[in-house]
């Protein structure tokens, strides 16, 4: 079966607000989410993709525009299943704000338990079980069309590469906030008739992000940043 290519959509202007997007419109990439979307071709340059896959979300088709310039060629397919999570009544308020909410434990603690408030609100489960069958789906898709050693990428967002990543590692949901992809990183999944394989995860070839933060950044207390961190500067 085919190997996925995950890229995470590059710092976008949320980011840096530390504000969470969810699926706010006009969310763009900002000045150093567009260079690291510039740097994305050459990053990739050695890889014969097939097609590439991206959430509707303008952040993503942003990252993945050098790339399809750099390939007038390659097939872009859109697909709302890999949108990001529908975080509902949180959607646009900032982080350190949402910390202090009664959900925020559970979302940390227990993911699989949590659904995110009001009528637009979704439940980390169905956003998993989502992006989950788009990956099943298009490596089908991508297989039958390019063969089973062909390679693809799809463009996405934090909790969702979290949550396909915990599923290729048979991960319980519960232990996806252990994992962690910066913005515009490279995850490789491999997937075979028996078990998918976890080639890369969060590359983004420099080690700035190691870097402990400053006292009084988000993380401090051991929480995962919901929706995915800023990334090193």
């Amino acid at each position: 079966m085919p190997t996925l290519i995950l890229v995470r959509h590059g710092r976008s202007t949320a980011n840096t607000a530390k504000v969470l997007a969810g699926w706010t419109p006009g969310v763009a990439l900002d000045e150093l989410g567009a260079a690291q979307a510039a740097a994305l071709p050459g990053r990739l340059a050695g890889l014969p993709l097939a097609a590439a896959v991206t959430s509707p979300l303008q952040r993503c088709r942003e990252t993945l525009a050098p790339l399809l310039a750099a390939r007038p060629g390659l097939p872009l397919h859109t697909d709302d299943r890999i949108g990001e999570c529908h975080y509902g009544d949180w959607t646009g308020r900032k982080l350190a704000e949402l910390a202090d909410e009664p959900l925020w434990t559970t979302v940390q603690r227990h993911p699989s338990a949590a659904e995110f408030p009001g009528p637009e609100g979704e439940s980390v489960r169905a956003m998993q079980a989502r992006a989950v069958d788009a990956v099943r789906d298009w490596n089908a898709r991508i297989e039958a069309a390019h063969g089973a050693d062909a390679v693809y990428a799809m463009c996405s967002h934090g909790d969702i590469i979290k949550s396909l990543v915990a599923d290729a590692l048979g991960l319980h949901l519960d232990h996806f906030q252990r994992i962690s992809v910066e913005p515009c990183s490279v995850t490789a999944i491999r997937y075979t008739p028996l078990r998918p394989f976890v080639l890369r995860l969060g590359d983004t070839g420099n080690f700035r992000g190691l870097v402990p933060e400053e006292a009084g950044s988000a993380g401090d207390d051991g929480d995962a940043a919901v929706g995915g961190a800023a990334g090193a500067a």
